[in-house]
């Protein structure tokens, strides 16, 4: 039976499971942290090696920094229109106006950071320990450092061939302890589903109907009009795309976790027809700093505050939150309950209280899992984009008329390519 075709089967099963067995749900959490684990545990030792493979047969380090800007460029513009889109959504809609912030309570806050510190930002962006970074699942400091690693071994050649291989064999492992892995994500989606409907229920659903609705138009807006409209741009068979990640989007919807597909989605853009270079270093810097799906839930629940405590809304304001999201949202890496802390941060610098945030916790589990399933096809998108990008560049000026031609942005991502072997990059 397909993983997709469990995973809706455990869905059902979880629902009821925790409508009509709560204390038994609650303790299910177990199976779905334990899927968890198993991700995290996969997840460092497969993206290092990809990165420095990817990174260190480049031909230059100027094509490093060139993606790199890419990326970054595409996470920024994207994230903002995305912004734009949903405090539009959020004002034409209304939502929050009446809502019952009075019954909100600020206990469920207390084991919540109230902010940001970039300071800490930084230095988790550069750890002084690699192997505490690993321990911590620190991914920013591991693409960090990945990268100075990478760089060192495309400068010294052929030496650096033996260490090559041999990260190019825990690559292959650590792909097929994926598999293994991935076989059991329906009993993860069973604990998880189980848990949620048995701990927080369904109680503020009717008071924050409008909120959810708002939320999930606005990421259908997000799958449906603006992605394809850049995917068009950069002639990329989107409808393809979808289809290549469906399962994985699915898993990280129901398991309300990016990470527990990170390694596999990898491998899917690949046979997809994306170069591995592109793919193992735009997708990890995606997941720290192009949470599409987050954004757009920040910025509504923001207007949805806003509206609930009187504040202005006009214009100005709307711009002024636009603004302060797209600087804290780019510091969502390594924060625990990174969309919820985010939100805080943002409110307490408009000047919201933060104890209306509290009354969305009663719901954030059901807009989490599409804001998450949303940032899967986000992240595979942006390495579509960078990757088509990057082919274009090369047909116009090969580096090396003896070589096979890369694959022209005509066909990149138009025909699933087979996954290239580990050995050399096809886009080289």
């Amino acid at each position: 039976m397909p993983i997709g075709v469990q995973s809706i089967i455990a869905v059902g099963m979880g629902a009821l499971i925790g409508s009509f067995a709560p204390g038994a749900g609650e303790q299910m959490k177990i199976l779905g942290d334990l899927f968890l684990n198993l991700v995290q545990v996969v997840v460092l030792p497969l993206v290092f090696p990809l990165i420095v493979l990817g990174i260190a047969r480049m031909e230059s380090v100027k094509k490093v920094g060139r993606i790199a800007a890419k990326a970054i460029l595409y996470f920024e513009v994207v994230t903002t229109l995305i912004l734009l889109i949903a405090v539009g959504l959020a004002k034409f809609t209304g939502i929050g106006k009446g809502a019952p912030v009075q019954e909100a309570d600020a206990k469920d806050l207390d084991s919540v950071s109230q902010g940001i510190d970039f300071h800490e930002l930084v230095l988790h962006a550069v750890p002084k320990n690699i192997f505490a970074a690993f321990s911590e699942g620190n991914l920013l400091g591991a693409i960090t450092f990945a990268l100075l690693v990478g760089v060192a071994m495309a400068a010294i050649g052929e030496k650096s061939e033996p260490f090559a291989n041999v990260l190019e064999s825990v690559a292959a492992v650590m792909f097929k302890v994926v598999g293994y892995v991935i076989r059991v994500a329906p009993l993860g989606v069973l604990g998880f589903i189980s848990y949620d409907v048995a701990h927080y229920g369904f109680d503020n659903l009717r008071s924050l109907v409008g909120f959810i609705a708002v939320v999930y138009a606005g990421l259908a807006i997000v799958l449906g009009v603006l992605f394809p409209l850049i995917a068009a741009i950069y002639r990329i068979r989107y409808v393809h795309l979808l289809k290549s990640v469906a399962n994985l989007a699915g898993i990280a919807f129901v398991t309300r976790s990016s990470e527990a597909v990170l390694a596999p989605l990898m491998g899917k853009l690949e046979a997809f027809g994306l170069s591995r270079s592109t793919t193992s270093f735009v997708v990890p810097l995606g997941y720290s700093f192009n949470t599409d799906g987050s954004v757009l839930y920040q910025a509504a629940a923001l207007v949805f505050l806003a509206n609930a405590y009187g504040a202005d809304t006009s214009l100005p304001a709307l711009l002024l939150m636009v603004g302060v999201l797209v600087i804290l949202s780019k510091g969502m890496a390594g924060v625990a309950s990174a969309s919820i802390v985010v939100l805080i941060a943002a409110g307490n610098t408009i000047g919201l209280p933060a104890e209306g945030i509290a009354l969305l916790l009663g719901v954030d589990f059901i807009v989490d899992m599409a804001r998450t399933g949303v940032n899967v096809i986000g992240n595979s998108l942006a390495a579509a984009v960078v990757d088509s990008s990057e082919k274009r560049r090369e047909a116009k000026h090969p580096t090396d008329p003896a070589a096979p031609t890369a694959a022209t942005p005509d066909n990149a991502g138009h025909e699933a390519a087979r996954p290239q072997p580990l050995q050399k990059d096809t886009a080289q």
